[in-house]
């Protein structure tokens, strides 16, 4: 047998496989379940979702919440403190063995009752005011008042005078936490910037999932449609096998390329929904297609002003070294000697009652006063200068990882800006490419129905149409990302949605 014949019976087996394939594949397909829900959002709806319901956002209100209770901590210092202090004594002797007791068996019952407020106050000083009430009771024949109360009211202050001393110390815990709240909500905003970038990304990558689902599936239609026309002119004698074969292939990779397409366009979508929304992946969403680009290119110094005044990441940054100040600020009050003036002054009564205590008071027939002073320091205060000077480091290390963001940023905006120029005149380019394709095909689909081109040189141009068109969403979406990380290098996402900046 020649190879003619062999090569015949070949191609024939091949083509009545692809077509037991294709028979296969176009049968009727069981009942489908219920179709999703479908939901129309543009790139607006959806970052709108996201700040509502987006798990990441939720998650980091978390912190800005406790960094507020933080606040409210530091500010309870200040806060007066309620002390309430009671006891009872009770002795029963026996015997006694000196008639000074007033009794052959001596008791003795004695309660002691006392309230105190202690206030801090702004320059790092004690305040605290409290009274005392004794009540004593015995059967000694010698006591004059039985039961006698005694009390008291004292004021007492305590100041340090070098360390820890002024309201710069004393509040710098406060100062601190107030710091941190700032930055907490800085950290919030730059992850809402992040979420937004991370939506938009989504949305358009699920926008071009969509439209090369859609140059796939017109492949498709198109294969299909040539495979019809070869069959037809094989049956007419103006084609051979050979060009059903071909045609046959273009279909099955055509149908590939779908499947595939589908599968990127269901995770797509998946993926966005994940971003805008809990648990509800039971949903297909319609996109309102890409923005059109119609802006100029804009200056780096223009971005990069932007960037330094309204960027979370570097306001954060740049604020938290006023905590790094405040640290150098109590460091440096640590080194010196711990040196404290104190002084009280009190009005006491003593009666058989304790509303008459409390009347005698007043008088000021009984009364006490002290001062105190003490100083205490630790020898060549090595400890305290090593935390000082660690304190100065790390300031330093924060203006100078400061000055290193900047750069970074400014190196981050130039490419940002190039990537939005190329990626610009790249959708152009592209687009340009896709009309001519779009051209060629035609020539050649006009030079199959006139008998001068096979199956293989339409189904090669057909592929050519295809990837320019998938090149061209490629480098539409491409634009969107690249637009996308400059408005988040910028922090100027909220003012492109018009959203109120989130606290």
């Amino acid at each position: 047998m020649s190879n003619r014949p062999r090569l015949s019976l070949a191609a024939a087996a091949f083509a009545a496989g692809l077509a037991g394939l294709a028979a296969a594949q176009d049968a009727a397909p069981p009942a489908p379940a219920a179709a999703p829900a479908t939901i129309k959002l543009s790139v607006d709806d959806c970052v709108r979702l996201a700040l509502e319901k987006n798990f990441t956002v939720q998650i980091q209100r978390f912190t800005v919440a406790n960094a507020r209770d933080s606040l409210e901590i530091a500010k309870a210092t200040f806060d007066p403190t309620v002390a309430l202090t009671s006891s009872r004594n009770f002795s029963q002797s026996s015997s006694t063995n000196s008639q000074l007791n007033g009794a052959p068996a001596p008791v003795s019952d004695t309660t002691n009752t006392r309230l105190g407020v202690t206030q801090e106050i702004a320059t790092g000083g004690t305040v605290t005011v409290s009274t005392n009430l004794d009540r004593s009771s015995s059967n000694s024949s010698f006591n004059i008042l039985n039961p006698a109360y005694s009390g008291n009211v004292t004021l007492a202050v305590s100041q340090p005078l070098l360390q820890g001393a002024g309201p710069s110390i004393a509040r710098a815990a406060v100062e601190r936490s107030q710091i941190g709240v700032t930055v907490a909500n800085l950290n919030f905003q730059a992850q809402v910037l992040n979420v937004i970038q991370s939506t938009e990304n989504a949305y358009y990558s699920l926008v071009y999932a969509s439209e090369q689902y859609k140059v796939y599936q017109l492949s498709l239609d198109l294969a299909q449609k040539l495979l019809d026309e070869a069959q037809e002119k094989k049956r007419v004698g103006t084609a051979t096998d050979v060009d059903v074969l071909q045609a046959q292939v273009g279909v099955a990779t055509a149908r590939r390329n779908v499947l595939q397409a589908l599968q990127s366009l269901r995770d797509g979508n998946d993926a966005l929904l994940a971003l805008v929304g809990q648990f509800q992946l039971d949903q297909t969403v319609v996109t309102a297609g890409f923005d059109s680009f119609s802006g100029g290119i804009p200056l780096v110094t223009s971005v990069y002003d932007t960037a330094i005044n309204h960027q979370p990441d570097y306001l954060a940054a740049k604020i938290a070294i006023e905590q790094s100040q405040i640290d150098v600020r109590v460091a440096k009050s640590q080194r010196q000697p711990n040196l404290s003036v104190g002084g009280a002054v009190g009005y006491s009564g003593l009666d058989s009652s304790a509303s008459s205590v409390y009347q005698d008071i007043p008088k000021g027939d009984s009364y006490l006063w002290q001062v105190n002073v003490a100083l205490s320091f630790p020898w060549k205060f090595r400890g305290d200068t090593a935390r000082y000077h660690q304190a100065l480091n790390a300031l330093a290390q924060q203006q100078t990882s400061l000055r290193q963001l900047e750069q970074n940023i400014l190196v981050q905006v130039r490419s940002a800006v190039r990537s939005v120029e190329t990626n610009s005149e790249g959708v152009k380019i592209a687009a340009v490419a896709a009309d001519y394709s779009s051209k060629q095909y035609d020539l050649e689909r006009a030079r199959f129905d006139a008998g001068l081109a096979t199956s293989r040189d339409v189904l090669q141009t057909q592929s050519d149409l295809e990837n320019a068109r998938v090149a061209e969403l490629q480098a539409r979406v491409t634009l969107q990302n690249s637009i996308s990380a400059l408005h988040r290098l910028e922090g100027s996402s909220f003012e492109r949605y018009h959203l109120t900046v989130p606290e």
